[in-house]
């Protein structure tokens, strides 16, 4: 019993090490998104991160993978925990939300993308939906007059 007991306290504090990089890792993509752009979609943070790649990202949006979670090189707890840390740092910098349509490219323009297996609409939504910071936006549009 002792050493189950040693083996889950191994594993609960690597559980909250990976977690507390994956933490960062999101955090960081978020911001870094937001000071160049001044708005994110959880896309962004998976490019970001590298749990998707560019070529995996235009696959999808060509309609060449069924569902955006397929190519991410993440299990779906993982998925799931950097979903979460999107939603904790946009409300923690009280960013607007804006749900957006993801479409394919090229042909059959009109068909909409799926991100999870599931379909599930709470699900394709949280993955649709993008954070703004209106302040940041509005600081980049002055900069670019002043240019």
């Amino acid at each position: 019993m002792q050493e189950f007991l040693q083996y889950a306290k191994i594993h609960r504090e690597r559980d909250d090490m990976d977690n507390k990089n994956l933490k960062g890792q999101v955090h960081n993509a978020m911001y870094q998104n937001l000071r160049t752009k001044g708005w994110v979609a959880p896309v962004d943070i998976l490019l970001g991160m590298g749990v998707l790649s560019q070529a995996d990202y235009e696959n999808w949006r060509f309609g060449k993978v069924p569902f955006l979670e397929r190519v991410c090189q993440a299990n779906l707890t993982q998925l799931s925990r950097i979903m979460h840390e999107v939603r904790i740092y946009a409300m923690a910098h009280s960013l607007k939300t804006s749900w957006t349509c993801y479409h394919q490219w090229g042909k059959h323009k009109d068909r909409r993308l799926r991100f999870s297996k599931s379909g599930d609409e709470k699900i394709e939504h949280s993955y649709a939906t993008h954070f703004v910071d209106s302040k940041r936006v509005a600081e980049l549009k002055e900069q670019k007059q002043d240019e």
